[in-house]
């Protein structure tokens, strides 16, 4: 098996980052990302239903059945899908409604806090910089951290807040 390079993990993760926010432009905006650490990069997709009142990085129920993911191990398949992997990620965002429906009507309408976050996060991942709310050493709270092969300079981490609250307010 052939090993990828750390440019091209980074810039599938960041692809896949950048497909909810399409999705999000596309009147989606209550489709929320809970990302997490551990040997690799997971990207947990879904609706602000399921993630939580008090910390908006946090899914509420870890087997929902309107959650998705991607993990960086997984490369340019993304979601298992084998018929995507040379496509964009406004091509993704098109995949995504088509594939999962019940996601994204869940998620259906507008949340410009989370909007607005979620385009900062943009921002500093594109700098190599990825969020996670969930690592091997579990702090709490939401981090940032360089993908192996960003090239980031690490004295100069910059800080992301949370993300506003989601809208699962049971245990």
């Amino acid at each position: 098996m052939t090993e990828i390079d750390p440019q091209t993990i980074r810039r599938r993760c960041h692809r896949a980052l950048l497909m909810v926010g399409e999705l999000h432009k596309r009147g989606y905006q209550k489709l929320r990302i809970a990302p997490t650490r551990h040997q690799l990069w997971r990207l947990v997709i879904t609706p602000a239903s399921n993630i939580s009142a008090v910390d908006g990085s946090r899914l509420a129920v870890y087997e929902d059945p309107l959650q998705v993911v991607y993990t960086s191990g997984t490369g340019n398949l993304y979601f298992g899908w084998s018929d995507r992997t040379q496509a964009n990620a406004r091509e993704l965002a098109d995949t995504f409604v088509n594939r999962f429906p019940r996601v994204v009507e869940a998620a259906r309408g507008r949340d410009w806090l989370y909007a607005g976050w979620y385009v900062e996060m943009l921002g500093l991942a594109e700098q190599g910089w990825f969020p996670y709310a969930y690592s091997d050493s579990d702090e709490g709270g939401l981090a940032l951290d360089a993908l192996e092969g960003s090239g980031v300079d690490l004295t100069k981490k910059p800080v992301l807040p949370l993300p506003p609250p989601g809208e699962h307010t049971g245990t």
